[in-house]
This record gives structure tokens, sequence and C-alpha cells, in this order.
């Protein structure tokens, strides 16, 4: 299923970078922000991003409503560290609430952050952004690639779980307005996994029931439970050359009809990964495609560190294209 590897360029940096005060609140509480697209390298792909600097004096209230003013799928507020060693501390909002994790604003921040903070340096050698999040302080590794966007990648902080099982295919189906029998493939079964974000996996036996699927908002609830926060459907039939895996992401709850492109899944997905294809000890590298059917193809690198058959490790990566810059009344 996938090739032995790395997913990406992801040497260590040699630096920290901090946030320091270049990100500043503007006068009459106007905020700056930017855009970028994550997980791809051409513009207007990708799973886009919203970053609001310097966000702190917003309380959660407001974060929410900015949140829902970009209506993307996530929106991340850069606030002062708490430990002071640290590059920024990071809260993520999609339409819907606050998100303890997500990868694609972890990716894009981090790579943001690197590009505004040491252009220079990354022309000559690799950084490192050190984000807080409700899952942990998380390093992220940017490397400015010349002639090429930004590229982030970061070790999950938390090694996936599998925390529950999904017994009612039935409603699982009609919760995708797919047939049962469109469910599964090889070892593959149903089944919630979290690496801070529980999500339902759902493999997807062909590439055809994974394009026809769609969510039932109605169903969700039956089918999955009130503790997963989304679907992630998964097939092994790709559209792309060199992926490993087609993915599509379902979240309702969260007001996300579907995603882009969904880092926390890939880190979770390393779990069951492992876990359902037995690969032996080493670096394996798998490559996730998704958001091929809203139009944003978005392509996320996932290294999984096999030791004793066990996951030892992962980590995420993928390009980051910076696309507008602004300031918004906050």
């Amino acid at each position: 299923m996938w090739q032995a590897g790395l997913g990406g360029p992801s040497q260590p940096g040699a630096f920290v970078i901090w946030l320091g005060h270049t990100l500043e609140q503007g006068p009459d509480l106007r905020r700056h922000y930017h855009t970028v697209d994550v997980f791809t390298d051409t513009p207007f792909a990708g799973n886009p991003l919203a970053v609001v600097a310097d966000a702190d004096g917003l309380d959660e209230a407001r974060m929410l409503a900015i949140a829902r003013e970009f209506n993307l799928s996530e929106t991340v507020f850069l606030l002062a560290p708490r430990d002071p060693v640290n590059t920024a501390r990071l809260r993520v909002f999609t339409p819907g609430g606050e998100l303890p994790f997500a990868g694609h604003p972890v990716i894009g921040a981090a790579a943001l952050i690197g590009k505004l903070r040491a252009p220079g340096l990354l022309e000559r050698e690799d950084i490192l952004v050190v984000l807080e999040t409700k899952v942990g302080a998380i390093v992220c590794n940017v490397r400015g690639l010349r002639g090429k966007p930004l590229y982030a990648s970061f070790d999950i902080p938390r090694l996936p779980e599998h925390v529950g099982e999904l017994s009612d295919m039935d409603a699982v189906a009609a919760a995708l307005s797919i047939a049962p029998g469109d469910i599964g493939f090889g070892q593959h079964r149903p089944g919630l996994w979290s690496a801070g974000n529980t999500l339902a996996f759902i493999p997807i036996a062909s590439g055809d029931a994974i394009a026809r699927a769609r969510p039932n908002p109605a169903v969700f609830e039956r089918a999955f439970g009130g503790e997963a926060l989304g679907a992630w459907l998964y097939a092994a039939q790709c559209e792309r050359e060199g992926s490993d895996i087609h993915a599509r992401m379902f979240a309702p709850r969260l007001g996300i009809a579907e995603d882009p492109a969904t880092g926390s899944a890939a880190a979770a997905f390393a779990g069951l990964a492992v876990a359902f294809e037995h690969p032996e000890d080493g670096t394996h590298a798998i490559v996730i495609e998704q958001g091929f059917e809203m139009g944003r193809p978005s392509v996320i690198n996932l290294s999984v560190e096999v030791a004793d058959g066990a996951l030892a490790a992962a980590s995420i990566g993928g390009w980051v294209v910076r696309i507008s810059d602004g300031t918004i009344e906050a």
C-alpha cells in the first residue's frame, strides 16, 4: 500500500523562531490576518486557512465569530506563548467551535510564521517553529526550497488510539448515502480513532463508491454517536499518480460539509494503517490525496515509524502557498 522512505522534506532545523512583535495588532483593534493554502504547491488548491495574528485579548466568542466570518474549515489565532521559549500559542476554530488539534492549521501557521519572521534564514536552512496547542507543544520544521513554496512538517504530538467500534453498518451507509456493501476492503473495518480529535474512519471498497458518497446530517448522530466529530472515508483507488490513499472528510457537526484536507485524520490514520496492514519495522511513507471531489486537490505526506510491529512515531507534512494579507476589525 505504501513505499519505504520519507513522505517529504523533514530535516530538523537549526534555529527556533519566536513570534516576537512582527505580527502586531494594528490601531483601532485592526488585527492582521493572512490566508494560506495548505497541502498544496498550487494557489487556490489544497485546504485554505485563515491566520489571525496577535490575537491576544480576543475571547472565545469573538474568535468563533471571526471563524464564522471567514467561513473556512479552520481559522487559527496566534497568541503569545505561555512558555516564552516557544514561538506562539495556537487556538483553532471551525465555524462550529474550537478544536484541540488540527493538522492543516499547524502546518499553515508554522510555514507562515517562518516566512514572516525569517525569510532570509529560510533561504539557507530549515528552521523550527514551536506551537503550543491544547494537545501539547508541537515542534514544526519549516523548509524553504528555492523556487518552490514552503514545506512544513511535524511529529504528531499524540500517538493514535482506537477508541470505539461502529456496528450498525446500515446507519453508517445511510449517513454517507452509500450501500452497506460499499464499506470495507482487505482487513480494514470501520471504527473510531483519535490522535487528538475523535473521528469515524470508514474504508470504502471502490473509487466509484467514495465518489458517490454524500453526507446525510440527519443520520450522522445515530451512525457515529456523539463522540465522533466527523467521518473520514478512504479508499485504495487514487486519482493522482504516486498517491496511496484517496480520502474524503464530512463534518456537519463542525459546520463543515466537506473538508479539503484533514491533518488530524491523517495522524490517526497512522494507527489504523499499522493495525490493519501490519507493515515491517522501519519507516514508511503514505501519500494521502483528499479534496479532489471539491476541486481543491490536496496531498498529505504521512510518515510512520514501526518498531516491534507497533506504531512508534508518525509525522505529517505538506506544502503551503501564501494567498492574501489584510486587516480585520476585531
